[in-house]
């Protein structure tokens, strides 16, 4: 399985948050740090905030921060909210049921579903807090 580069950067951006504590960041201090574009940053950080992630205060002075601690927000969770589907191959996609010749006679889908589930799972394990690394 494969995340999409905009669930990536989420995970990102919420990790260089929760190694700032009581800081407040600038979309052009993650662009700048990660070397990603700063408008791509700005819908990444948008969906982030409606999505409940980051908050965010506006002006001088103003930036973003974890909406809760870190030790709160489950990587399981963002990588829900972030992603749009988990079609692994094209018959997990409803759209698309019964255009496979195969899919009969396969169980392909179960299997991939069911290890799809496992490592969803795995993610709902692990807080932001677990994937900091302490010096």
């Amino acid at each position: 399985m494969q995340l999409t580069l905009h669930t990536d950067y989420a995970l990102r951006v919420l990790i260089y948050l929760a190694m700032h504590p009581g800081q407040r960041v600038t979309i052009t201090d993650l662009s700048s740090f990660f070397k990603i574009s700063r408008n791509h940053l700005v819908k990444v950080v948008h969906e982030l905030g409606l999505k409940g992630f980051v908050h965010s205060v506006r002006g001088k002075n103003g930036g973003l921060s974890l909406s809760k601690p870190a030790d709160q927000i489950r990587v399981g969770e963002v990588v829900r909210a972030m992603e749009v589907h988990f079609h692994i191959v094209e018959c997990f996609n409803p759209q698309k049921q019964g255009v496979c010749p195969i899919q009969p006679q396969c169980s392909l889908t179960a299997l991939l579903g069911r290890a799809n589930e496992q490592f969803l799972r795995e993610l709902d394990e692990a807080f932001l807090s677990d994937v900091l690394l302490r010096g």
